[in-house]
Parts: structure tokens; C-alpha cells; sequence
């Protein structure tokens, strides 16, 4: 009796276990048993400059032309051409060395509606400016979400936007070139509106700066952008080329990386230091 009695005891405190570790289970299932990566065409982070050198109306422009790239029938169309039919992107504001911020985390685009309510995030988020160029700190920021980020894409792209050199923070040359041995590809979208004439910051030649110190990767480019008018044209082209590898059959000068020098990559931390000295 007093075995049968042990054995019906034993079973209720292992019962009572299973069953906790069913409801434990239950409640927090393993992380690969439920959020197994998600298969994308493309991983692509938006990297948008809003150092100071941006005024406002810059700002808004550029919000608005990557909300309305991202519903426009162009890029709708491309994304229909992907072999999985869908991207994950995510949109960044980056200016200093330790200035980066996710304004909208990663958000899966397969049509209309999805594409709606990533432009609707990105244009209704409050505009802010802050100090200082770190390119290189929005290169290593970016490559840093591609970690962990629950999908699983053919190809991971930074696409960096921005109207200055890098003068703060890690050289930008070697910060490319250790995300283009992770596998990543980086397009630039260098804006040129501003005469820099007269300036002590800004280069005539920001689009060559681009290609040869920033941009990296296998079919990587540089979409500059000279006048207000170009602005929603030139992020739409670069959506397209970059979700589809697509080229359109109109488009604004697109120019490949070319693997030469023929500008310095230390010359903004060399204009800053002439400048301030620090």
C-alpha cells in the first residue's frame, strides 16, 4: 500500500511539472519555433542625413520623396519582380558619430497596403537636425540591424543619403569596406543643391566623394541629385534598382563605382580640423 501510495505521489509531482513546462511553453514558446526568419527579396535600410548642414525644407523634401518612392507605381511594380515579391526596410536618421535613430524599424513590404503605412510612419514623424557628419557611424549603425532583425533577404543593401563628407567619428573608407566584406552593398544618394562656394565644410564633388569613399559592394551606385525638382525622380529610381536590380528606362545620372581614387576620403575630418581644430 504505502508503495502505491509513493507511486501515485510521484506521478503528481511529475505531472504538475509537465505541466507547467507545457503551460511555460505555451506562454514563451522558443524563439526558432515561432519567429523562424522571414524569406525577403532585400534587407534595406534607409540612411537618411539630418545634420545641420540640411535645412528644413530640405528635410521635408527628403521625407517626402522616399514616402511617396515607396508607393509609387514604379516601385510596386519592381517589388513584383523580386522572386519572393517582397522587401523588409527600415528608415534611419543618422547625422554625428553617436547621432543614429530608427524612425521606423523593420517593416515588410509586399504591396500597397504595407507600402502605405511605412510611407505614412516616415512622413508623420517629427523632423529633427543635429550636429555633425559621421557617415562612417551611420555605415556601422545600419550593418548592425541586419543582426537579428527576423527576416532572411537575398541581398542587404544601405542605401545612405546625405549633403556632406564624413568629419566625425571612424574613417568611412575602412567602416565601408568592413560592411562590404559582411556582404553588404551601400548606394548613395549624394544631394549637391547648395553651391559650396565659399563654405569651409562642404565639396564641390560630393557625388565623386560618394564613389569613391562610400558607396561598395557588388553592383553598388550613386544617384546625385543637383536640383530640388530631381529629388522624388532620383529616390524612385534608386527604390527600383535597388528592390529589383532593375534599370528604369529613364533615368537621372546613375554612375558606378569605379574603384579609383580621385578624391581624398580624409578630406572633411582634414576641413573640420582647418576650421575648429578639434
Amino acid at each position: 500500500m504505502r508503495n502505491i501510495v509513493s507511486a501515485v505521489h510521484a506521478w503528481r509531482v511529475v505531472a504538475r511539472a509537465l505541466f507547467a513546462t507545457g503551460f511555460l511553453l505555451w506562454a514563451f514558446p522558443p524563439r526558432l519555433a515561432w519567429a523562424a526568419d522571414e524569406p525577403v527579396d532585400v534587407e534595406l535600410v534607409l540612411a537618411v542625413d539630418i545634420s545641420y548642414s540640411m535645412d528644413l525644407d530640405e528635410l521635408a523634401l527628403q521625407r517626402e520623396g522616399y514616402s511617396q518612392a515607396v508607393i509609387s507605381k514604379e516601385f510596386l511594380d519592381a517589388l513584383k519582380l523580386g522572386p519572393i515579391g517582397r522587401i523588409a526596410v527600415t528608415y534611419v536618421e543618422w547625422a554625428g558619430v553617436d547621432e543614429q535613430k530608427v524612425v521606423v524599424d523593420w517593416t515588410i513590404v509586399d504591396g500597397e497596403a504595407s507600402a502605405l503605412r511605412f510611407a505614412e510612419a516616415v512622413r508623420t514623424a517629427p523632423l529633427r537636425r543635429v550636429y555633425r557628419t559621421s557617415i562612417s557611424g551611420a555605415i556601422a549603425f545600419s550593418a548592425k540591424l541586419f543582426e537579428h532583425n527576423g527576416v532572411r533577404g537575398l541581398r542587404r543593401v544601405i542605401d545612405i543619403s546625405g549633403d556632406g563628407t564624413n568629419n566625425q567619428g571612424p574613417l568611412v573608407e575602412p567602416t565601408r569596406d568592413d560592411a562590404v566584406a559582411r556582404g553588404i552593398t551601400i548606394n548613395g544618394l549624394p544631394l549637391l543643391l547648395k553651391d559650396p562656394a565659399g563654405s569651409m565644410l562642404d565639396i564641390r564633388d560630393l557625388d565623386i566623394y560618394y564613389e569613391d569613399c562610400v558607396i561598395g559592394g557588388p553592383g553598388a551606385f550613386v544617384i546625385p541629385i543637383r536640383t530640388r525638382h530631381e529629388f522624388a525622380d532620383a529616390i524612385r529610381t534608386k527604390l527600383v534598382l535597388e528592390v529589383a536590380g532593375v534599370q528604369p528606362r529613364t533615368i537621372p545620372t546613375v554612375q558606378p563605382a569605379e574603384g579609383r581614387h580621385r578624391i581624398s576620403c580624409t578630406v572633411g575630418e582634414r576641413m573640420w580640423m582647418e576650421r575648429w581644430g578639434n
